[in-house]
């Protein structure tokens, strides 16, 4: 019996939540290599310590994936969440975008609202043989290690990709968040729509560290319209519908909707 995308991803991989402070470093290590040395995105003098955090962190839920045989921390994503003593406190996309699309936004309770911010994947990764096209928007470092065993290559297309945006969903449904902001690159916008997961977009496209654009999505609506498309990426993006049993919301099972249509 072939494995699975889930299946594959737990042989070779594990998401881990940065819970503590030495596993937050470890976070903010990775973003550093990615932002400040090898995109030159931030400025690397303005983090003397190699760690890039903001003001952020705060109110953020961190999720690593480490490489099981090296022991390397290759990806990483956070949701920042609302601040619970300030509602208003705006998000980064609101800080950089401009917001026009107010029929979707309208509806949107702010104390259920995150955003996915700092999503990526390591360079060395990303060169490992057959991972070229793994899609992440940003990557780090050099190829230090030897990810390329022939029994590791790379099976299904764009797992790290899909596996942090599972660690996105997780982290949603532990802190009640049922939308989600991101600024997406148009052709991250395409891949995601290819999948099912169909980002509104709320603005103009803006020059934020590239064209990006603003955009918002319903988690439920993401799930459905994923389960619709492939329910095997369903399973990776629920961890088999576990994120619904956690938290008694949900059937374990995914629900068929009538149509999904890219917006």
């Amino acid at each position: 019996m072939a494995n699975t995308i889930i299946d594959h991803f737990h042989q070779y991989f594990e998401t881990v939540p940065a819970i503590s402070d030495e596993l937050k470093n470890e976070v903010y290590k990775l973003r550093y290599q990615v932002f400040c040395i090898e995109n030159e995105i931030f400025n690397s003098e303005h983090y003397p310590d190699c760690l890039e955090f903001d003001d952020y962190e705060q109110f953020s839920v961190h999720y690593l994936i480490r490489h099981r045989k090296s022991g390397d921390y290759i990806a990483t994503t956070r949701l920042i969440l609302p601040d619970t003593n300030n509602p208003e406190k705006l998000f980064p996309l609101e800080e950089y975008c401009k917001i026009d699309n107010f029929a979707v936004m309208q509806p949107i309770n702010r104390e259920h609202l995150g955003e996915v911010s700092r999503f990526c994947v390591s360079e060395a990764f990303k060169r490992r043989k057959n991972e070229e096209h793994t899609l992440a928007p940003i990557g780090i470092g050099t190829d230090r290690q030897n990810y390329s065993a022939p029994n590791e290559r790379r099976k299904f297309p764009h797992i790290i990709t899909l596996a942090l945006i599972a660690c996105c969903i997780k982290a949603s449904y532990e802190n009640d968040i049922h939308y989600l902001y991101g600024t997406l690159e148009p052709p991250w916008l395409r891949f995601l729509s290819s999948k099912g997961i169909n980002f509104i977009k709320i603005g103009p496209l803006v020059d934020f560290h590239g064209e990006r654009w603003p955009a918002v999505i319903k988690i439920t609506d993401l799930l459905g319209c994923v389960a619709e498309k492939n329910l095997d990426i369903w399973n990776l993006l629920t961890n088999k519908g576990c994120i619904y049993q956690a938290r008694n919301r949900e059937v374990s099972q995914p629900v068929r909707r009538n149509s999904c249509k890219t917006n």
